[in-house]
Formats: C-alpha cells, sequence, structure tokens
C-alpha cells in the first residue's frame, strides 16, 4: 500500500523533469569548466544524448540510477506498489537505451553513460576525472576526421 495518497503521488511524479536534473547540471558544470564545449539533447542523433560533444564525437548520457534500472546499484529497486507497471516501463527504458548506444556506435559515435550514483559527493571528482581521462584518450586516438553519417550505400 502506498504512503501517499495518489494525488500527492501524482504531484511527486509530475514534478521529475528529464532535462536539467540535478546529475545532468554537476556534469555540464564540470565539462565547461575545464574547457570542454558541448550540445545539449541533439535532436538529430538517436536517443537525444544529454551531452554531445561532436569535437570528441562522444555522446554522454547521465542516467538516473531508478529510471534507467541501475542494476546492482543500492539507490535501485522497484516500488512495491503497482511492480508490473514498473518492471516493464523500466525493461523498456533498458531496451530503449541499448538500441540507442548501439545506433551510434553504427554512426561512428562514443558512447559514455555516467550514473546518477557515481555523482554522489564522495565520488563525484572521481568520476568527473575518469571522464576527462576518457574524452582525452578518445581524441587521441580519433584524431582523423570522419563523417558525421555515415552512407549505407
Amino acid at each position: 500500500m502506498d504512503k501517499v495518497s495518489p494525488r500527492q503521488r501524482h504531484a511527486n511524479m509530475a514534478a521529475i523533469h528529464s532535462s536539467d536534473t540535478r546529475p545532468e547540471m554537476i556534469v555540464r558544470r564540470w565539462l565547461h569548466s575545464r574547457g570542454f564545449r558541448y550540445r545539449l539533447n541533439h535532436r538529430g542523433l538517436p536517443g537525444h544524448p544529454d551531452i554531445v560533444l561532436r569535437k570528441y564525437r562522444t555522446c554522454i548520457f547521465v542516467n538516473g540510477c531508478f529510471w534507467h534500472g541501475h542494476e546492482g546499484c543500492r539507490y535501485f529497486r522497484l516500488p512495491k506498489t503497482n511492480v508490473d507497471f514498473w518492471r516493464t516501463k523500466i525493461e523498456r527504458n533498458r531496451a530503449r537505451d541499448l538500441r540507442d548506444h548501439d545506433a551510434l556506435a553504427r554512426l561512428g559515435w562514443h558512447t559514455v553513460v555516467i550514473w546518477e550514483c557515481s555523482l554522489r559527493p564522495s565520488v563525484r571528482q572521481q568520476t568527473l576525472e575518469s571522464l576527462e581521462q576518457t574524452l582525452y584518450h578518445i581524441f587521441l586516438k580519433d584524431r582523423e576526421v570522419k563523417p558525421a553519417f555515415r552512407s549505407l550505400h
């Protein structure tokens, strides 16, 4: 049984936004402070990545542990009410994420997923420094110019 009224639950769920979330803002501010320039929610790419670094041909997805079903994470657990709905929704989100990442890879884009739990204050610096190293590694590895979209012909 839910501890809050249906009206309050609706208000709580309606208050959750899909863009400009706190974890996403942490990553964006950090990238900008380090001199990385990016685009947001690029509509021309599969999955509309949260952050797109064209120079590095890299898409960054900042995933919420609950909404994307972060396996093994202590912050992810299915709600005790309406279990079938939530299980189906989260499985659908996972399948969509895999499909989008695969499509991006076929187009020649690198994909980085940053989980919400890895931006907790105790591990945030390590996560962001690892992201920076990954971006520099990608840049040095992919110095040659590649077309943004490959033709299938």
